[in-house]
């Protein structure tokens, strides 16, 4: 090496991690002023922060996010629970919170739940090691353990999808069970009479969407337990397509057929749209379709998807301004936050 050769940088000899030193070092200012200027604080002189900034892309560093939190007791993470990323609703929401939390200097730690209560505690307790700043958790019901470590963590909560009048308790969402009531009487509304409720996965939404549609079949006096098609199994087309075909074959010799499948999910009744297609049962002549949160390509199918929309980027959006304020020591102007659903009538009914 040449007397006029710069000095290589230092490293952690630990981790092997270009530090703050190194970018210090290379940018000939103090490491307190490296921090500064790659915080953005407006005292630190626009060509000094450059400078720092130029040197920290030559040496590839990368802040600790980790260190900053010891350091400032304030980490700059959100952890956040959804039960699968395979289900458009769940993206649509994560999306529209990640991009409301990153501008104010948040990031995202994602954990994926499974419907599992046992692995959403789990879950919960890795991501509670990482001293998040706030937490996002989907839906109200969940293990005590659960509670509890959410109670003793002291980390500022909101849950999603769902609303509730308990004390302490900060929520985003609207109310399944209504907006269930409210599919079964557009389908009574249209002359429906034998409306059959089919669902899959059966998570604790699903089941107040179930409670809706019964509650209003019992106040027409058309309930029938034999029209409730209840699987546990994960919902997809093909699920939508078997129950589509179970509920048509069957025909009770002492009871009118099933003019209406009012299913839990879009999923589903996209599945049985299809499946109503390839057997030439005319929709909604013989039987009318309905779905719930109005999922992409509902509009398009043939015929367009009646379903119940959901607004699910407006409910990422507003838990993560509320939990924002929170993470502040603000208090939220309401604890509970009910945005509602619209009812979007298509062809299929």
């Amino acid at each position: 090496m040449s007397a006029s050769s710069p000095a290589p940088p230092l490293r952690s000899r630990a981790t092997g991690r270009v530090t703050l030193a190194d970018v210090a070092r290379l940018a000939e200012v103090s490491p307190i002023t490296v921090s500064r200027a790659l915080r953005g604080e407006r005292a630190v002189d626009p060509a000094l922060i450059e400078r720092v900034k130029d040197a920290a892309a030559k040496l590839g560093y990368v802040p600790d996010p980790a260190a900053r939190a010891l350091a400032s007791q304030r980490s700059s993470h959100v952890a956040v629970l959804i039960p699968a990323l395979s289900n458009a609703l769940f993206v649509d929401l994560l999306e529209a919170a990640q991009r409301t939390l990153r501008p104010a200097g948040y990031q995202t730690l994602i954990g994926i739940t499974h419907y599992d209560p046992i692995e959403e505690e789990q879950l919960l307790r890795e991501q509670l090691q990482h001293r998040p700043a706030g937490l996002l958790v989907t839906g109200l019901d969940r293990s005590e353990a659960t509670r509890a470590l959410i109670t003793a963590s002291g980390v500022p909560c909101v849950h999603l999808m769902e609303t509730s009048d308990a004390p302490g308790v900060y929520s985003v969402g609207l109310s399944q069970e209504e907006a269930g009531a409210a599919m079964t009487r557009h389908l009574l509304a249209r002359g429906r009479r034998r409306i059959a409720f089919a669902a899959a996965q059966l998570d604790p939404r699903t089941l107040q969407r179930l409670a809706g549609w019964r509650r209003e079949m019992v106040n027409a006096g058309l309930h029938d337990p034999a029209l409730e098609w209840l699987n546990p199994a994960p919902s997809s087309l093909a699920e939508g397509a078997r129950m589509f075909e179970q509920i048509a074959a069957h025909r009770p010799a002492d009871k009118p057929p099933v003019d209406a499948i009012f299913f839990c999910n879009d999923d589903l009744a996209q599945g049985a749209l299809l499946a109503a297609l390839r057997l030439g049962v005319a929709v909604p002549a013989q039987i009318a379709i309905a779905g719930f949160n109005d999922l992409t390509g509902s509009d398009q199918m043939v015929p367009p998807l009646t379903s119940v929309r959901t607004p699910r980027s407006e409910m990422g959006r507003a838990a993560a301004q509320m939990l924002l304020g929170l993470m502040r020591g603000e208090t939220p102007p309401a604890p509970s936050l009910d945005l509602g659903f619209d009812l979007v009538v298509r062809g299929s009914s």
